[in-house]
């Protein structure tokens, strides 16, 4: 195999395992994954994108399938909405955080907390405004925005920052997760 086909081959294996691992932790706490109260732990792999591009593609695929899989069982309440919306704010977040990547405090990417936070807040906090209310409403949209947003600063800006502070001093995953 020669040195092209050897580097695509392991990218497509890294976005593989982070979708598979994306998909495996929302369905394994898929109690607090789906509903009007989430705390989706998996978007902690959204801050992934820091370390190299192509891991958008992981995540995404990750959410997809989580939404796919959720809309299928009836554990998404969210239904098709989620498969659609969803996945898009999760890619939406992914491209904002790795174009934030370079912006660190003490070493940290800080600012790439805040798209995962901010679009899954505005998109799902819309698709629980939408399901719950029949329509939209402010009042109700504001509600469920701030549900959706204190479930992602959980995953993402305590978990995510954790577990990019780890990789990044972690030479061995470093190297697994970058696109090197």
């Amino acid at each position: 195999m020669n040195k092209g086909k050897s580097n695509k081959a392991s990218t497509l294996s890294k976005q593989a395992m982070i979708a598979a691992i994306y998909t495996v932790v929302s369905v394994c706490l898929s109690a607090i994954t789906y509903g009007p109260v989430q705390i989706r732990i998996s978007e902690a792999l959204t801050l992934l994108p820091v370390f190299a591009f192509g891991n958008i593609w992981g995540v995404t695929i990750g959410c997809f399938l989580t939404n796919l899989i959720g809309f299928f069982t009836g554990a998404n309440i969210l239904g098709s909405l989620d498969i659609v919306f969803g996945t898009m704010a999760t890619f939406l977040a992914a491209v904002s955080t790795y174009l934030l990547r370079n912006i660190k405090f003490k070493g940290m990417p800080v600012l790439s907390v805040i798209p995962p936070i901010l679009f899954n807040a505005v998109v799902v906090g819309w698709e629980l405004c939408v399901l719950i209310n029949g329509g939209f409403n402010t009042v109700v949209f504001i509600a469920q925005a701030a549900s959706v947003a204190a479930g992602q600063i959980v995953s993402c800006g305590l978990i995510g920052l954790v577990m990019v502070n780890i990789i990044n001093k972690n030479t061995v995953l470093k190297e697994m997760i970058s696109d090197k």
